[in-house]
Protein backbone atom coordinates (compact mmCIF):
# COMPACT_ATOMS: atom_id res chain seq x y z
CA UNK A 1 0.00 0.00 0.00
CA UNK A 2 0.81 3.47 -0.41
CA UNK A 3 0.64 5.44 2.72
CA UNK A 4 -3.45 4.28 2.97
CA UNK A 5 -5.24 4.23 6.24
CA UNK A 6 -8.34 2.54 5.91
CA UNK A 7 -11.16 3.81 7.62
CA UNK A 8 -14.47 1.90 8.08
CA UNK A 9 -17.32 3.88 8.71
CA UNK A 10 -20.12 2.51 10.68
CA UNK A 11 -24.10 3.55 10.13
CA UNK A 12 -27.10 2.46 12.35
CA UNK A 13 -29.64 2.28 9.61
CA UNK A 14 -32.31 -0.36 9.57
CA UNK A 15 -32.11 -2.94 7.27
CA UNK A 16 -34.52 -2.99 3.97
CA UNK A 17 -36.61 -5.51 3.82
CA UNK A 18 -38.91 -7.23 0.96
CA UNK A 19 -42.10 -8.44 1.96
CA UNK A 20 -43.38 -12.02 0.73
CA UNK A 21 -47.01 -13.19 0.24
CA UNK A 22 -46.48 -17.11 0.35
CA UNK A 23 -48.69 -20.43 -0.29
CA UNK A 24 -47.63 -23.36 1.37
CA UNK A 25 -47.55 -26.34 -0.91
CA UNK A 26 -46.85 -30.17 0.41
CA UNK A 27 -47.01 -31.77 -3.21
CA UNK A 28 -43.19 -31.23 -4.62
CA UNK A 29 -42.92 -33.29 -7.97
CA UNK A 30 -42.10 -32.26 -11.25
CA UNK A 31 -45.67 -32.21 -12.53
CA UNK A 32 -47.09 -29.88 -9.56
CA UNK A 33 -43.88 -27.27 -10.10
CA UNK A 34 -44.69 -26.99 -14.23
CA UNK A 35 -48.54 -26.05 -13.12
CA UNK A 36 -46.79 -23.41 -10.56
CA UNK A 37 -45.00 -21.96 -12.89
CA UNK A 38 -47.48 -22.31 -15.82
CA UNK A 39 -49.37 -19.73 -13.32
CA UNK A 40 -46.94 -17.61 -13.05
CA UNK A 41 -45.93 -18.98 -9.33
CA UNK A 42 -42.15 -19.73 -8.02
CA UNK A 43 -41.38 -22.95 -6.10
CA UNK A 44 -39.82 -22.16 -2.58
CA UNK A 45 -37.94 -23.39 0.30
CA UNK A 46 -37.29 -21.91 3.54
CA UNK A 47 -34.78 -24.22 5.58
CA UNK A 48 -32.74 -23.53 8.55
CA UNK A 49 -35.06 -23.51 10.98
CA UNK A 50 -37.19 -25.90 12.85
CA UNK A 51 -38.54 -27.49 9.85
CA UNK A 52 -38.28 -26.57 6.29
CA UNK A 53 -40.58 -24.92 4.52
CA UNK A 54 -42.25 -25.28 1.07
CA UNK A 55 -44.13 -22.59 -0.11
CA UNK A 56 -44.43 -20.51 -3.65
CA UNK A 57 -45.50 -16.82 -4.34
CA UNK A 58 -45.64 -15.03 -7.56
CA UNK A 59 -43.11 -14.48 -9.89
CA UNK A 60 -43.51 -10.66 -9.73
CA UNK A 61 -42.88 -10.52 -5.69
CA UNK A 62 -39.83 -11.97 -6.22
CA UNK A 63 -38.34 -9.06 -8.43
CA UNK A 64 -36.84 -6.48 -6.32
CA UNK A 65 -35.62 -9.25 -4.16
CA UNK A 66 -33.59 -11.18 -7.03
CA UNK A 67 -32.99 -8.23 -9.69
CA UNK A 68 -31.15 -6.00 -7.44
CA UNK A 69 -27.13 -5.96 -5.80
CA UNK A 70 -28.75 -5.09 -2.76
CA UNK A 71 -28.89 -6.83 0.22
CA UNK A 72 -32.21 -7.25 1.72
CA UNK A 73 -34.12 -9.03 4.46
CA UNK A 74 -37.31 -11.32 2.79
CA UNK A 75 -39.79 -11.01 5.29
CA UNK A 76 -42.00 -14.31 3.87
CA UNK A 77 -45.19 -14.65 5.34
CA UNK A 78 -46.49 -17.92 4.70
CA UNK A 79 -50.04 -18.87 6.11
CA UNK A 80 -49.91 -15.75 8.50
CA UNK A 81 -46.44 -16.49 9.85
CA UNK A 82 -43.39 -14.69 8.78
CA UNK A 83 -40.30 -15.99 8.53
CA UNK A 84 -37.86 -13.75 8.29
CA UNK A 85 -35.07 -15.02 6.02
CA UNK A 86 -31.56 -13.92 3.32
CA UNK A 87 -31.84 -15.39 -0.27
CA UNK A 88 -29.11 -18.37 -0.67
CA UNK A 89 -29.43 -19.91 -4.18
CA UNK A 90 -31.67 -18.92 -7.27
CA UNK A 91 -32.34 -21.64 -10.38
CA UNK A 92 -33.52 -20.01 -13.38
CA UNK A 93 -34.73 -21.56 -16.75
CA UNK A 94 -31.99 -22.12 -19.22
CA UNK A 95 -34.27 -21.57 -22.14
CA UNK A 96 -36.44 -18.74 -20.79
CA UNK A 97 -34.28 -17.36 -18.27
CA UNK A 98 -36.96 -17.13 -16.04
CA UNK A 99 -37.14 -17.70 -12.19
CA UNK A 100 -37.68 -21.81 -11.75
CA UNK A 101 -36.94 -22.23 -8.30
CA UNK A 102 -35.42 -19.88 -5.01
CA UNK A 103 -34.10 -21.13 -1.90
CA UNK A 104 -33.97 -18.72 1.29
CA UNK A 105 -32.23 -19.44 4.95
CA UNK A 106 -34.46 -18.25 7.90
CA UNK A 107 -32.45 -16.13 10.61
CA UNK A 108 -32.49 -17.59 13.70
CA UNK A 109 -30.65 -15.21 16.22
CA UNK A 110 -28.98 -17.54 18.08
CA UNK A 111 -27.37 -18.91 14.79
CA UNK A 112 -24.44 -17.40 12.57
CA UNK A 113 -25.22 -16.74 9.37
CA UNK A 114 -22.88 -16.66 5.84
CA UNK A 115 -23.46 -13.98 3.79
CA UNK A 116 -22.62 -11.70 0.71
CA UNK A 117 -22.42 -7.69 1.87
CA UNK A 118 -22.03 -5.40 -0.83
CA UNK A 119 -18.93 -2.57 -0.05
CA UNK A 120 -20.10 1.26 -0.35
CA UNK A 121 -16.98 3.14 -1.19
CA UNK A 122 -16.75 6.94 0.35
CA UNK A 123 -15.02 9.52 -0.70
CA UNK A 124 -12.94 10.44 -3.77
CA UNK A 125 -9.13 9.06 -3.74
CA UNK A 126 -6.19 10.90 -3.66
CA UNK A 127 -4.69 9.05 -6.35
CA UNK A 128 -7.41 10.07 -8.40
CA UNK A 129 -7.67 13.66 -7.73
CA UNK A 130 -4.23 13.38 -8.69
CA UNK A 131 -5.12 12.18 -12.31
CA UNK A 132 -5.41 8.67 -11.60
CA UNK A 133 -8.69 6.36 -12.01
CA UNK A 134 -10.04 3.91 -9.64
CA UNK A 135 -10.32 0.02 -10.37
CA UNK A 136 -12.68 -1.60 -8.09
CA UNK A 137 -11.96 -5.33 -8.31
CA UNK A 138 -14.31 -7.17 -5.28
CA UNK A 139 -17.74 -5.53 -5.38
CA UNK A 140 -18.92 -7.93 -2.06
CA UNK A 141 -17.35 -9.34 0.94
CA UNK A 142 -18.75 -12.72 2.27
CA UNK A 143 -18.77 -12.53 5.82
CA UNK A 144 -20.06 -14.82 9.02
CA UNK A 145 -22.12 -12.67 11.73
CA UNK A 146 -25.03 -13.11 13.75
CA UNK A 147 -28.66 -11.76 12.13
CA UNK A 148 -28.76 -9.00 14.52
CA UNK A 149 -25.65 -7.71 13.31
CA UNK A 150 -26.30 -8.00 9.15
CA UNK A 151 -26.63 -4.64 7.19
CA UNK A 152 -26.84 -3.45 3.62
CA UNK A 153 -23.45 -2.46 3.07
CA UNK A 154 -19.76 -2.55 4.63
CA UNK A 155 -18.80 1.34 4.13
CA UNK A 156 -14.81 1.62 3.37
CA UNK A 157 -13.46 5.07 2.92
CA UNK A 158 -11.04 5.38 0.44
CA UNK A 159 -10.31 9.19 0.07
CA UNK A 160 -6.80 8.22 1.62
CA UNK A 161 -5.96 6.23 -1.15
CA UNK A 162 -3.24 7.06 -3.30
CA UNK A 163 -2.24 6.54 -7.15
CA UNK A 164 -0.65 3.27 -7.47
CA UNK A 165 -1.94 2.36 -4.16
CA UNK A 166 -4.36 -0.57 -3.49
CA UNK A 167 -6.74 -1.43 -0.62
CA UNK A 168 -6.99 -5.49 0.62
CA UNK A 169 -9.53 -7.66 2.24
CA UNK A 170 -7.19 -7.56 5.19
CA UNK A 171 -7.66 -3.57 5.79
CA UNK A 172 -11.43 -3.37 5.96
CA UNK A 173 -11.96 -4.00 9.90
CA UNK A 174 -15.80 -5.22 10.24
CA UNK A 175 -16.99 -5.06 13.42
CA UNK A 176 -18.54 -8.47 14.80
CA UNK A 177 -18.17 -10.19 11.59
CA UNK A 178 -15.75 -12.57 10.06
CA UNK A 179 -14.72 -12.08 6.70
CA UNK A 180 -14.23 -14.92 4.70
CA UNK A 181 -12.47 -13.64 1.63
CA UNK A 182 -8.74 -14.17 1.48
CA UNK A 183 -7.07 -11.24 3.43
CA UNK A 184 -4.13 -10.69 0.19
CA UNK A 185 -7.74 -10.04 -2.38
CA UNK A 186 -7.56 -6.47 -3.63
CA UNK A 187 -10.78 -4.53 -3.32
CA UNK A 188 -9.76 -1.44 -5.16
CA UNK A 189 -6.84 0.73 -6.52
CA UNK A 190 -5.87 3.66 -8.10
CA UNK A 191 -4.11 2.91 -11.42
CA UNK A 192 -2.42 5.63 -13.93
CA UNK A 193 -4.86 6.36 -16.97
CA UNK A 194 -3.03 7.06 -20.67
CA UNK A 195 -3.41 11.13 -20.21
CA UNK A 196 -1.81 10.91 -17.54
CA UNK A 197 1.43 8.69 -18.40
CA UNK A 198 1.46 11.17 -21.62
CA UNK A 199 1.99 13.78 -19.26
CA UNK A 200 4.34 12.40 -17.38
CA UNK A 201 6.34 11.28 -20.38
CA UNK A 202 6.50 14.68 -22.10
CA UNK A 203 7.69 15.82 -19.06
CA UNK A 204 10.53 13.74 -19.17
CA UNK A 205 11.18 14.90 -22.08
CA UNK A 206 10.68 18.32 -21.25
CA UNK A 207 13.05 18.23 -18.33
CA UNK A 208 15.54 15.77 -20.23
CA UNK A 209 15.74 18.59 -23.15
CA UNK A 210 16.37 21.48 -20.53
CA UNK A 211 19.09 19.59 -19.32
Amino acid sequence: MTGYRPVLKEKKTKMQSVVINGKSRSEHGKKVTRQLRSEGQVPAVIYGGEKNIHFSANQMDFRTLVYTPKFQIAEINVDGKIYRCILKDLQFDVVTDDLNHIDFLELVEDRQVIANLPIKFIGQPKGVKDGGRLETKLKTLKVRTYPKYLKENIELNIEALELHGNVRVEDVNADNMEIMNSPRIPIASVVTTRALRQAETEEAKTGGAKK
